[in-house]
């Protein structure tokens, strides 16, 4: 992708305006209070943001990935923790409804997921399942109509807010991945209840918590697929997800690289403006050629992704490339503004403490180079 299409430039243009005229004004005082930005989650569902590429069917925008990760970028440009509630929303809980779910499933729960109504989450990871997902201690197992699940997840963006959680629960832990299931649950089901909330280096504005289910009953029509397939729509969704990360990822890399080369314009040391020394130029030339590769990928991945391509190494190429990109951007970021980038005063102070999360979640960048090196040698 080397040029937007007019339908993408619209659709850029929209999300930049709202981005930087209605959430990057609190985005510093979000970040301090911890404050979850409900008004602006309404907001971005006014607008299509929160199901861009549900069915309009079923309630949503129909828009391509390329068009999401696009929008995406331009809301983590401004706040990254407004970003990633639009990403889960998306990329973890629309996407899989709408690939695997049922009619039935769809009718019920896309729509006000899309219209930002009601808020999602995912809830795969447990206490000793991160990056090895297969391993699900949370247990189900079948009673009457229903299902009943007993476990705790952790580390559940949107937990503490989400009414709809597409989560996992396992028939016989032995069997690992080949018996997990998939299901559809809602936040007033008995047994259901939201644990420790998670205080966090980054990404503050966004709720970060435990769920615990304990005899939580589940009716038997909000399975995803059957029995055993849970892993399945595990994975699959996992690299639209990461595709996800990766634009909130460009997001904070592009902020980092603006203001940075702001400041060195604007800051004078020993009668010139710091941007006329090589060692500056050189930072900013090694950010820039790392944004447009990290970019670039990110697109690729997009549309092999919404074509229904397998884009598997593509994802997460482009969510490893695209995190340590954000790193490496917020980190020179904050060395061009020496001692007032480590100010909270200054954004990039925010920026650099927000990209760290980028290379964990959605799979650990170590995860990442495994599945793009076994895709080579397997």
């Amino acid at each position: 992708m080397f040029e937007l299409s007019e339908e993408h430039t619209m659709i850029r243009d929209m999300a930049r305006d709202f981005a930087r005229g209605e959430i990057m004004p609190g985005a510093a005082e979000r970040d301090k209070t911890h404050r979850f930005p409900a008004e602006i989650v309404a907001q971005l569902g006014e607008l299509g943001f929160m199901g861009m590429f549900v069915d309009p069917d079923y309630g949503g925008a129909g828009m391509d990935v390329l068009a999401y990760v696009i929008a995406l970028e331009e809301i983590c440009y401004a706040d990254a923790g407004v970003g990633v509630i639009m990403s889960v929303n998306n990329s973890l809980v629309c996407w899989p409804l709408m690939t695997f779910g049922s009619h039935e499933q769809k009718l019920k729960y896309l729509a006000p997921l899309a219209s930002g109504e009601k808020l999602g989450a995912y809830a795969l990871t447990e206490p000793e399942a991160g990056s090895d997902a297969g391993a699900q201690k949370t247990r189900v197992f079948k009673d009457g109509d229903d299902y009943v699940l007993d476990g705790t997840k952790m580390w559940i963006t949107n937990g503490p807010q989400a009414e709809t959680i597409v989560t996992y629960a396992n028939l016989d832990v032995a069997e690992r991945h080949r018996g997990v299931c998939a299901f559809i649950v809602e936040h007033d089901y008995a047994g259901f209840a939201v644990g420790k909330v998670e205080e966090k280096l980054g990404i503050a504005c966004s709720g970060t918590s435990e769920l615990v289910y304990t005899d939580m009953r589940v009716p038997a029509e909000n399975m995803i697929l059957n029995e055993r397939e849970g892993f399945k729509v595990a994975m699959a969704t996992l690299d639209g997800g990461r595709i996800g990360i990766a634009a909130q990822a460009l997001g904070i890399a592009q902020r980092a690289f603006d203001l940075a080369v702001s400041y060195a314009k604007e800051r004078h040391t020993f009668g010139k403006p710091i941007a006329s020394k090589q060692a500056i130029q050189w930072m900013i030339a090694d950010m820039a050629c790392r944004i447009e590769s990290a970019r670039l990928m990110t697109h690729k991945a997009a549309v092999l992704k919404g074509e229904g391509k397998r884009a598997s190494r593509a994802c997460s190429m482009a969510k490893l490339l695209a995190s340590e990109t954000a790193n490496f951007c917020a980190d020179k970021a904050l060395q061009i503004h020496g001692g007032y980038g480590y100010s909270k005063e200054y954004e990039v102070e925010r920026l650099f403490r927000d990209a760290r999360i980028t290379t964990l979640y959605e799979g650990t960048s170590e995860i990442q180079r495994l599945v793009i090196a076994r895709s080579y040698l397997a």
